[in-house]
């Protein structure tokens, strides 16, 4: 039986809307974000758990601190910064970048990746897109899907037209159509050379060392749904994730 997700903490949950608001740019340069008081009181919560939320920001460098005026979201450069911690925080990638479809959804015959999937087919369902940051790429990915899952897909129109823009995500869309939500990922992070093709893609020159992460995505019944290998960009990306110890 697949281990059930834990339930999303209070601190987490401030701090994942705090996060998406300054991702919409609701708190542009100068403007100061809500202070601990007022954020106790809007949401019923301690002052304690706003200030564990306002650690977790800081420490992804999405706000700053200022001493006598209060807390403000960090200046942004081209550099596309993002702590993931959960599967939710993936979706969340639809609230300041957006997809741009390079090869639309489509069936064919891959024996690895369905080998990873776990199929009893060689085929598969593919399709191949950007991701953007304010109209920089940062990202190549190539999604897998089992046929079934596919299926569910095929009637998106923004999947099987090329070029089409769009602030979808694959999660965000499979997440509203599997019979059980998405409720774990496993990755896999290395190195890989840009092949000629992902060269042409994310504009860089053939053999230059790209950040490659493979994530394996289980639905809460343990069925593996889609095989994502994304390439990035490291002058443009960053990324980081929080660890912690057991027990605390």
């Amino acid at each position: 039986m697949a281990e059930q997700p834990q339930r999303e903490s209070t601190y987490a949950r401030l701090a994942r809307e705090l996060r998406s608001a300054i991702l919409r740019h609701d708190y542009p340069d100068g403007v100061r974000l809500p202070t601990e008081a007022e954020l106790a009181e809007r949401y019923g919560i301690s002052r304690q758990t706003v200030r564990r939320a306002f650690q977790d920001l800081v420490a992804e460098g999405l706000v700053h601190r200022v001493p006598g005026r209060g807390t403000f979201a960090t200046p942004r450069d081209e550099q596309y910064l993002r702590q993931f911690g959960s599967v939710d925080d993936l979706m969340g990638l639809s609230v300041d970048t957006r997809m741009r479809v390079v090869t639309p959804l489509h069936r064919r015959v891959d024996v690895d990746a369905a080998g990873r999937l776990g199929l009893h087919t060689d085929r598969v369902h593919k399709l191949a897109l950007l991701r953007l940051h304010e109209d920089t790429v940062f990202c190549h990915t190539a999604v897998y899907l089992p046929p079934a899952v596919g299926r569910l897909l095929e009637s998106v129109p923004e999947l099987m037209l090329p070029e089409a823009p769009s602030t979808l995500t694959v999660l965000g869309l499979l997440d509203g159509r599997l019979p059980e939500p998405i409720a774990e990922a496993e990755q896999s992070i290395t190195v890989a050379e840009a092949t000629p093709d992902l060269a042409e893609h994310l504009g860089c020159e053939p053999g230059r060392p790209l950040l490659r992460i493979d994530r394996v995505y289980l639905s809460a019944d343990g069925h593996l749904v889609e095989l994502a290998i994304s390439h990035f960009l490291p002058e443009h990306y960053s990324y980081r994730v929080r660890l912690r110890r057991s027990g605390t």
